[in-house]
């Protein structure tokens, strides 16, 4: 419109352009005033790279807030529409039930997700990855105090030495008082007598989901989403030891940087810290 004005009369580029005289002055005073949140846009862009697209528009917010900003939740989303940033979808998880193969524990965990302190209440299962053809699994244990991975363990075969392995981990994390609910699925592994066996040796109670209901065990399955759409389905792998390596890394960063809301913006790390602090 500029560009027609300086070469043709500003009366007849209004009639081709089918504009009023005054619209056309209010546009140029938008477009000379510039944009108001770019600075705002900028900080977000960055927030969202540094997080590898991992940040919807609500930890975004709660970011810009730990810096010291009052913003609005709904000005973030949309200037995140404007920006075209939009976080991941997540996808299905590995299944491990094969049928009653030996013991079924009670459901004690009752889908009361909530912990006071942490080693109260813990969750566990098996998930899998698929590079080329070739299979990873990986068998963690999260805190529900706090949603911080405590231990894992990863195998190129889900046999039962995987959580043997991941059992000698979290069993290290217990304090002398500490008498965890440990809750699963009722994938086979946890039906092992061996594995029954060892938890009752640690002053563990163990629970189990009812068959076939996920939302027993829901913040081990959102775990799993976050885990593979944050950076599995992100990245290529060539083989799986970069797989593995990419999974430690990204469990670190997990525990260590990535915010949760429910633990007032703080990752799960600087939760438990702050709580151990009081």
């Amino acid at each position: 419109m500029l560009e027609l004005r300086q070469r043709y009369p500003l009366a007849a580029v209004l009639k081709v352009a089918g504009l009023a005289r005054s619209t056309f002055y209010y546009q140029q005073k938008v477009l000379q005033a510039g944009d108001k949140y770019a600075s705002l846009k900028e900080r977000i862009r960055v927030l969202f790279e540094q997080h590898k697209g991992r940040y919807g528009y609500r930890r975004i917010t709660a970011a810009i807030r730990c810096q010291g900003d009052k913003i609005n939740h709904k000005r973030v989303q949309r200037l995140m529409g404007e920006l075209s940033l939009k976080s991941c979808i997540r996808p299905k998880k590995y299944k491990s039930f094969k049928g009653n193969v030996g013991k079924i524990a009670p459901n004690v965990l009752k889908r009361k997700f909530g912990a006071s302190r942490p080693n109260q209440k813990w969750v566990t299962d098996v998930t899998e990855f698929n590079v080329g053809g070739q299979k990873l699994y990986l068998s963690p244990v999260l805190d529900l105090f706090n949603g911080e991975i405590i231990a894992y363990e990863m195998a190129r075969r889900p046999l039962f030495d995987m959580i043997n392995t991941m059992l000698d981990k979290v069993f290290a994390k217990l304090g002398s008082r500490d008498k965890p609910i440990l809750h699963s699925d009722q994938g086979w592994q946890y039906q092992m007598p061996v594995y029954s066996r060892r938890l009752k040796q640690q002053r563990i109670r163990q629970s189990m989901s009812r068959k076939g209901n996920c939302l027993d065990n829901a913040t081990m399955e959102s775990f799993f989403g976050t885990l593979k759409s944050e950076f599995f389905y992100m990245n290529r792998f060539r083989n799986l030891d970069e797989l593995q390596a990419g999974i430690k890394d990204y469990i670190h960063y997990y525990n260590h940087d990535r915010i949760k809301l429910r633990l007032r913006g703080l990752s799960p790390v600087q939760y438990r810290v702050k709580y151990k602090q009081h």
